[in-house]
């Protein structure tokens, strides 16, 4: 595989999707060797289909706010890669929605998907719509608008969105609620519903909780647990809010949350009533956590930084792509750091990954550690189809196993002859070759 002519030739047709183009080369770089080992995935020319997404829809969503005026969003639904089963990935409403950036997140949904072990293609969706500051009503028409024209690449068995930045329970109800009334149907279409029409319980905290249980797969294999260990964590939403309440119950000590506003540094741990404090943080809908210190003496506000200076066995970044630098994971190295778990999609920037990579420390990828929203979300779909609901503890067991099926895979892709786990090489080459293998198999189309 020429991966270099590769990127390039992506760079002169995609100008300036830097998100996108950062994706694509992290994969490339790390499935080549194995890429090379199979001439019927460059005779069916696999990479080439692979890196292009099978369809955007792009549409303008035009709504009303409460005062009469209207307004125009772009929105879009990226269908990247369907070939082991329905397009599936979250829907984000925020300013910084681009192109770029959903098509960077559909790419990586693709590797995640297959690595889940469940029959879900990749995909990713949203717009440039902010819900901050809006009124429900207002939120309501501008979902419905959306629909009106996403409705036509949805389906049970087709393309399945669920919640992102900026969707969650509220929306993802309105979105069902007219997808219903455009098909006639009521099916899985959507993930992320309230449990009073189809969805499954723990689906808020599963992406918290699934990294977590990945992390204590992580530590057994390099013979030590989670419990005692001290944790830095970034961002302060539901991912953050569901790892921050795993850790505790496994018996560690998280000690940082933060937010645009910069971060809170708490020796004395973030659990129990602190932890259900960043629920109402999120709903103040301020986006800072400045006032986690003033309710609690036992904190420091840092403003303007970031968490990765303070010293801890282990970090995980929960907020947003590119949150961690080079110069982030040279302090975290610096201090002793022993894991680092990218929860956030693609949480850590080239550099720092190369860096941690480069120093012998055991790091997860977004697409391996982060893989148990979306699995919980496959799970929601398995009971919408089979009409059923399951219990917390049967989500939970389904999320364990899936998380430990998911890091074993890491570990036969990953394994250096030193005996190093390069989990970005495992995690990536073991979603390629399921998606290349199911590819090849059904012909070039």
């Amino acid at each position: 595989m020429k991966t270099e002519k590769i990127l390039q030739e992506l760079e002169v047709k995609h100008p300036g999707e830097k998100e996108y183009l950062q994706a694509v080369r992290e994969v490339l770089l790390s499935i080549e060797q194995v890429y090379n080992e199979h001439p019927e995935f460059e005779k069916a020319k696999i990479i080439e289909r692979l890196v292009e997404p099978d369809r955007i829809l792009t549409f303008r969503v035009p709504w009303t706010d409460d005062q009469g005026e209207v307004h125009v969003n772009l929105g879009y639904r990226v269908q990247f890669n369907n070939a082991i089963g329905p397009y599936k990935g979250g829907l984000r409403f925020h300013p910084s929605v681009t192109l770029s950036i959903l098509k960077f997140l559909g790419f990586e949904q693709t590797f995640k998907n297959a690595l889940t072990t469940l029959p879900m293609g990749g995909a990713k969706g949203g717009s440039d719509f902010a819900p901050r500051g809006k009124s429900d009503a207002e939120i309501m028409r501008f979902c419905q608008s959306f629909m009106i024209e996403a409705h036509k690449v949805l389906g049970p068995n087709m393309d399945v969105p669920a919640g992102d930045i900026g969707v969650g329970g509220r929306e993802v109800g309105y979105l069902f609620g007219m997808y219903k009334k455009l098909t006639h149907e009521h099916t899985g279409t959507l993930t992320g519903k309230g449990m009073e029409f189809g969805g499954s319980i723990l689906r808020p905290e599963a992406t918290g909780f699934g990294a977590c249980y990945f992390l204590e797969q992580m530590l057994a294999d390099a013979g030590t647990t989670i419990k005692g260990k001290t944790i830095a964590v970034s961002g302060f939403g539901n991912v953050a809010w569901g790892a921050v309440k795993k850790a505790n119950e496994l018996g560690a000590k998280v000690v940082t949350i933060s937010g645009p506003d910069g971060y809170v540094y708490d020796p004395e741990g973030i659990s129990g009533e602190k932890n259900e404090y960043m629920l109402e943080l999120r709903a103040s809908g301020n986006d800072v956590v400045a006032p986690y210190a003033e309710k609690y003496p036992s904190a420091t506000f840092v403003p303007g930084r970031k968490p990765w200076e303070v010293k801890v066995d282990i970090a995980m970044p929960c907020a947003t792509q590119n949150e961690l630098g080079e110069e982030d994971a040279k302090h975290l190295v610096d201090n002793g750091v022993q894991f680092v778990v990218e929860v956030s999609n693609m949480g850590c920037t080239a550099e720092a990954i190369d860096y941690f990579i480069g120093h012998k420390l055991p790091f997860a990828p977004g697409k391996a550690a982060n893989s148990g929203g979306v699995a919980t979300s496959g799970l929601e779909m398995t009971q919408n189809a089979m009409h059923i609901s399951w219990t917390a503890e049967e989500v939970d067991r389904y999320l364990h196993q899936i998380m430990s099926d998911v890091h074993a895979q890491c570990l036969q892709y990953g394994k250096d002859a030193d005996g190093y786990i390069n989990y970005v090489r495992g995690a990536n080459i073991a979603g390629f070759m399921k998606v290349a293998n199911a590819m090849l198999a059904q012909g070039v189309i």
